[in-house]
């Protein structure tokens, strides 16, 4: 019997890649073979909706499919993840070729479903979400099932879905819906199944990763602790952080657990309490700078990353120099800068005084050239300190190049055999640049 194809396209966040990771295991557990796209019978795609940019990006990825149906009606083409909650129905009619659309909180449905269109080639299913509390979970035996995943060494765990902030430039809770936290004994199992297979480092994650447990009667720092102590985890990261549910005893976990990665993903998105009432972001900037402050003083060698926003509407000069003067003050290791880009449907996308994209372009590149002179001087300081590196992969350019990443999350380049793949080794850093540092083996 001729095996059935698949292949797994991923635009987007974490969350897409291990929504996907978790398709294509049961997948393959029920006899499928994944393929490159030209071999499909059928083709996942699952993308983010996030921005802009993503959304067209999967609509001139569905437009290639053409030539190809036109030829020999293949492949169909399965649409999942938040992409699909929010054009998935526009995608269905206009393309013959869109058999199924899912939204994220259907991916319990999506391995039958897609057998079911595999089965009946004619067949059109719709998933997308209508109740915004409602989620079809997607779970595995541990004794018989390894997940699949590109990287050997390190996995992520979703632990909540969904969004409740409703701020008011995201489409996040119209298209994953409201928040729900997965039940820590699904998460426990999870990890074990994960360490055993060889996992040394995981990343729990989630829209808002410390409001976990808020819906069940837990709390992130709980969590946090419990996965910290499994048998046989080397490090734990997490992301995104919500600002007002960053707490103490969530620093506490991190400054007391050696496992605890010393990182940090806090957005701050303006530098501005103007701006941040207007994007319905509940903390002023007073009140982040003294949690990365009490941060910082618990946990010495933090990095701290950030996401920001320029040209929201109504942004004045005086706005953006305060996020301006937000880098400079509190100096991120790294920021995760955009543009303003509407998204239907969001508060912000209605809102008087939108900015002319040229003007928000054009702050976006002066802060991204003050961000990465502080990037790099962040960087440079280290120059002679030694870290230890999880060696995760071959360095995307050059040859007997390996790369890890510190405790901190920088990314490390230097030689090294590939049988240090998936080790610990200390690294000392020899030069730095601001997307990454060099070091020797030691």
């Amino acid at each position: 019997m001729t095996a059935k194809k698949f292949c797994v396209k991923v635009y987007g966040c974490q969350m897409n890649v291990y929504d996907a990771d978790r398709v294509r295991t049961v997948l393959s557990s029920r006899g499928w073979e994944e393929v490159s796209e030209d071999e499909a019978d059928i083709v996942m795609i699952t993308g983010c909706s996030v921005r802009a940019k993503a959304e067209q990006k999967v609509w001139s990825e569905l437009g290639l499919y053409d030539v190809s149906w036109q030829k020999n009606q293949r492949p169909l083409v399965a649409l999942t993840g938040c992409i699909a909650q929010r054009i998935g129905e526009k995608a269905l009619n206009r393309f013959p070729y869109v058999r199924l659309v899912a939204g994220p909180r259907h991916i319990g449905l999506l391995p039958d479903a897609i057998e079911q269109i595999y089965s009946h080639p004619k067949s059109r299913i719709n998933l997308l979400d209508t109740d915004p509390r409602e989620f079809h979970s997607l779970n595995f035996d541990s004794d018989n099932i390894t997940i699949k995943r590109e990287n050997k060494y390190k996995a992520y765990i979703t632990i909540a879905h969904g969004c409740d902030n409703f701020c008011t430039y995201c489409i996040v809770p119209y298209v994953r819906g409201r928040f729900v936290s997965r039940s820590p004994e699904e998460i426990f199992s999870e990890a074990e199944m994960l360490i055993n297979d060889g996992v040394k480092e995981i990343t729990l994650l989630g829209q808002n990763v410390n409001s976990y447990g808020k819906d069940i009667g837990l709390n992130f720092a709980w969590l946090l602790e419990k996965i910290a102590r499994l048998n046989g985890i080397k490090r734990v990261r997490f992301v995104t952080s919500l600002p007002q549910d960053f707490t103490e005893d969530i620093i506490n976990v991190m400054a007391n657990e050696e496992t605890v990665c010393p990182s940090l993903n806090l957005p701050i998105q303006s530098g501005s309490d103007r701006i941040l009432k207007l994007m319905n972001r509940k903390y002023s900037y007073a009140e982040y700078l003294e949690k990365i402050n009490l941060t910082r003083s618990k946990i010495p060698g933090l990095g701290l990353t950030t996401d920001l926003i320029v040209g929201f509407p109504g942004e004045t000069d005086e706005d953006f120099n305060a996020s301006m003067n937000a880098l400079r003050e509190i100096k991120f290791d790294l920021v995760h800068s955009a543009a303003y880009s509407e998204r239907d449907g969001t508060p912000a996308a209605t809102m008087e005084g939108a900015l002319p994209v040229d003007l928000r372009l054009k702050r976006l590149m002066t802060l991204n050239e003050l961000q990465d002179k502080i990037t790099l001087e962040l960087n440079q300081e280290l120059t002679g300190k030694i870290f230890e590196v999880l060696v995760d992969g071959p360095a995307p350019k050059g040859e007997n190049l390996l790369q890890g990443r510190t405790p901190s999350d920088k990314v490390v380049i230097f030689e090294g055999s590939k049988k240090l793949l998936g080790e610990f080794v200390n690294v000392e850093i020899t030069s730095a640049e601001a997307w990454c540092l060099h070091g020797v083996v030691k």
